[in-house]
């Protein structure tokens, strides 16, 4: 079964028209140059925009009329987002996971990616890579069926940048598709099964 089936997908007037199927359990990529759309397509998966135009199923739901159950089911961690800077990661994982009806355990997220030394670390005192594997670990306190991760890796040096690939792939062993948006082709191509270009 698949996934996500999008069809003729256009974001805003003028934008490119997408159209691609994601399988469960795979690791797909949306690779492309800044400003081309990467970011409003995902956000129609999340349920987080309505699609201008064409047809975006996820889960077998209607992104355009099923935006809240979407929202329970996708796990996603944006490009651009801050928590406040005196918040602890656990106080974070502990809120994100207050969202849920069947939350994961924060704790064990804790420990599966790595932030247990940072456990009580203020969100402004973490380092870039920590602040990234929060956002993977927060995208998952709802223990979705379907992660998107984009640009997780913007910014980051080479070895933050392939410990954070391990970190993708260990999401894909706990039985969650990935989405990953990237505008690195080194990545699309070393991370993902499958990749489209916008």
């Amino acid at each position: 079964m698949l996934a996500i089936e999008v069809a003729n997908l256009r974001t805003r007037a003028g934008s490119t028209v997408t159209s691609f199927t994601v399988e469960r359990g795979e690791i797909f990529g949306i690779s492309g140059p800044s400003g081309a759309g990467k970011s409003a397509t995902v956000e129609c998966l999340a349920g987080l925009r309505r699609p201008g135009h064409g047809t975006v199923r996820v889960l077998g739901l209607d992104a355009r009329h099923d935006g809240a159950e979407l929202r329970r089911r996708v796990g996603i961690q944006l490009q651009h987002a801050e928590l406040p800077g005196k918040l602890r990661v656990w106080e974070a994982l502990d809120l994100y996971s207050s969202f849920y009806r069947q939350p994961a355990d924060w704790r064990e997220l804790l420990d599966a990616f790595g932030l247990s030394a940072w456990h009580d670390t203020p969100f402004a005192a973490l380092t870039t890579v920590a602040k990234r594997w929060l956002a993977v670990a927060l995208a998952l306190a709802g223990d979705p069926e379907i992660a998107i991760f984009d640009e997780l890796t913007a910014g980051l040096g080479p070895e933050d940048r392939h410990d954070t690939w391990s970190l993708v792939e260990r999401v894909r062993n706990r039985g969650v598709t990935v989405v990953l948006v990237t505008r690195c082709s080194v990545e699309a191509e070393v991370v993902c099964d499958r990749v489209i270009a916008t």
